[in-house]
């Protein structure tokens, strides 16, 4: 090449790298040993006077700052004092290091003026940047409240977002929020080698419970089948992830719970496409969570895999929302001890959510604590009516007929309890005997004959037209004909839904149908007082039996047959899980007893989800069953690692 021309490359080379674009993502920083996320956006600024700040505590050019509010025209160091313990005991960003600066904002209904004149006395080692009053606060895009927060010497300040460790494998991509109601990947993370991810969270002196916004501060996670706006949905598949845009708009479900106050922190993985799949062999695009409980080394349950993992293992973490087509949710609550919903059929639209079989997918919580259990179902269920006066009669079904272990002995001590509660009677209800005694005319002669192939039917036909063929042609579009790698349990349910005529489609839905008819004629019927006529409970999980993560079993095979957790996919009624306790097993991983959650799953009539929401509360309040809590057991404690 001769050297002009050289030379004008060159300059080319030159020009394009002058018009490179530098953002800024934010920045990582470390405040006593306590690793922080910074925005790189500021939410307001201040008048700062040179000097004004502390040079001890700053990195790059920011100091740790705490606002706080007052409604009175005084503020003392006293008032600060209590201020601090109050910020500590509920909000676990703040701590005592970002006292480096102090703002104070005055929230009054009389204006300060020379009669009635705004004052402070605050110990003079504390660096006082002001108050609203004489140096107020100009908001860039929300106001300045009360919290933690960092600030620069030009005044700008900034959240602070606490990162925690994703040691559980829970979560597929954590999340920070964006421009315009998106949000994007978290570009930070902490030292570690326990997890793929690190999980930034805001203060929660940021927010207020309204009722406009009943969910505000409350951080959620959310199952990687629902779109959220601005980032990509993986359904647990590398290929699909990799093949389509981010979403516009996130999924109705999760944007009605935005709506309300609820924080996204993050999106949490699945299973791949929503089908069942256990931890050792059928996981193999991405790895299969942790479940804290026990040994550490127990299935976590699927398809809501991580919602699961992550309300067992991090206090930090409010609420989950999960899918359940034939056990998604109530599956991982049962594991690892937490209140799970699949709701009654229909209550809300599953617009931008991936399907599994429209006739039976729901959308769901997974929680620790009842009362925020109750508070997302009313947001997410607008209609519902919570009931607050409750069924005389309990149906149980497969309950054990005496204490001959620990959990038996839980169980019919719950029942008792719930009795007394109740001032009702059980009943043991025999599906068998009531389904050949009722049955209609033209019915098969058993429950199994009728509904031996109809969830696998259902959950094969409808996804491999709603998801796999849509799915393997823009693949094979843009790779040559190829088609994209997916595990194994999706496989076997989709041959198995190829080996059977399309015909079997409407058998199947009118099957389900044929059984949702006689349940709602003789088993729970609507009631206008409390709105089931009575409560039909069956046992979810017990440390009778272990699933070990370290065991192989076969290969995966079709989900065939009928059981107490198919009631509520084909009867369209509602199936909440209730921890009562936890029971001891000896860990073939410890060699040492362990403990591991007993739970207790309850049906009612379609629609009357509320009357559970609103029972499991008065359940709390009478001490009859209590929040669990993340950790080892459902008390809490040390997760073994």
């Amino acid at each position: 090449m001769a050297p002009k021309s050289m030379f004008l490359v060159l300059l080319a080379t030159v020009g394009n790298i002058c018009m490179a674009q530098l953002i800024s993502t934010g920045m990582t920083v470390v405040l006593n040993d306590i690793p922080y996320y910074i925005p790189a956006a500021p939410v307001a600024t201040i008048t700062i006077h040179p000097n004004q700040l502390p040079v001890g505590s700053s990195a790059a050019g920011l100091v740790p700052l705490t606002v706080v509010e007052t409604t009175s025209l005084t503020f003392s160091q006293s008032d600060l004092e209590a201020t601090i313990v109050n910020y500590t005991a509920s909000d676990d960003v703040f701590q005592t290091g970002f006292l480096q600066a102090i703002y104070i904002e005055y929230t009054g209904s009389l204006a300060p003026g020379p009669k009635t004149p705004f004052t402070t006395s605050i110990a003079s080692n504390m660096t006082l940047l002001g108050t609203s009053v004489d140096n107020p606060a100009e908001s860039l895009g929300s106001s300045l409240v009360s919290g933690p927060y960092f600030v620069s010497s030009a005044g700008n300040i900034f959240q602070a977002y606490r990162l925690y460790s994703d040691f559980a494998g829970a979560f597929i991509q954590p999340l920070i929020p964006a421009a315009n109601g998106t949000y994007a990947a978290l570009p930070a993370a902490i030292p570690g080698i326990e997890g793929p991810s690190t999980v930034a969270v805001p203060s929660r002196l940021y927010y207020t419970i309204t009722p406009e916004q009943p969910l505000a501060g409350i951080r959620l996670g959310v199952k990687d089948i629902y779109d959220i706006a601005g980032v990509k949905t993986s359904d647990g598949n590398r290929a699909w992830y990799n093949l389509y845009p981010i979403a516009n708009v996130s999924a109705l479900p999760v944007q009605r719970l935005i709506d309300a106050g609820a924080v996204v922190v993050g999106k949490m993985k699945t299973s791949q496409f929503a089908n069942g799949e256990e931890a050792t062999a059928d996981w193999v695009d991405y790895h299969s969570p942790f479940n804290p409980r026990g040994d550490g080394y127990q299935d976590p349950s699927s398809s809501s895999s991580g919602p699961g993992a992550g309300m067992g293992s991090y206090p930090w973490l409010d609420l989950t929302i999960g899918s359940d087509t034939g056990g998604s949710i109530r599956g991982p609550s049962q594991v690892q001890g937490l209140f799970g919903n699949r709701p009654s059929h229909g209550l809300v639209a599953l617009t931008g959510v991936m399907p599994l079989a429209p006739q039976l997918d729901t959308s769901g919580f997974l929680c620790r604590d009842p009362t925020i259990w109750a508070a997302a179902g009313k947001v997410l269920y607008p209609q519902l009516t919570f009931y607050n006066q409750y069924p005389k009669t309990i149906q149980t079904i497969g309950f054990p007929e005496s204490g001959d272990t620990d959990s038996d002995t839980l169980v019919l001590s719950f029942l008792s309890k719930l009795e007394s509660f109740l001032s009702a009677k059980t009943t043991i209800l025999n599906l068998t005997m009531l389904w050949e005694a009722t049955k209609p005319p033209s019915a098969p002669e058993s429950l199994t004959s009728l509904l031996n192939i109809t969830y696998p039917i259902l959950i094969s036909k409808e996804q491999i037209m709603l998801v796999r063929d849509p799915f393997y042609a823009d693949y094979a579009a843009i790779h040559d004909g190829r088609l994209p790698f997916v595990d194994p349990a999706p496989l076997v349910r989709w041959a198995f839904g190829d080996s059977y005529p399309n015909s079997t489609l409407t058998d199947a839905i009118n099957n389900k149908t044929t059984f949702m008819d006689w349940w709602s004629m003789h088993v729970t019927k609507n009631d206008s007082t409390t709105c089931s006529d009575s409560l039909v409970l069956y046992v979810g999980s017990t440390a009778d039996e272990q699933n070990y993560r370290n065991q192989y079993s076969g290969p995966p095979e079709v989900p065939y047959g009928f059981s107490s957790g198919r009631i509520s996919p084909f009867s369209e009624v509602p199936d909440m899980v209730v921890p009562i306790g936890q029971a001891s097993y000896f860990s073939n991983i410890t060699l040492h007893n362990e403990s591991l959650p007993v739970t207790i799953d309850f049906l009612v009539a379609k629609g009357c989800d509320g009357m559970i929401f609103q029972l499991v509360e008065d359940l709390m309040a009478a001490g009859i069953v209590n929040a669990t809590q993340a950790g080892q057991t459902i008390d809490g404690g040390q997760i073994l690692f």
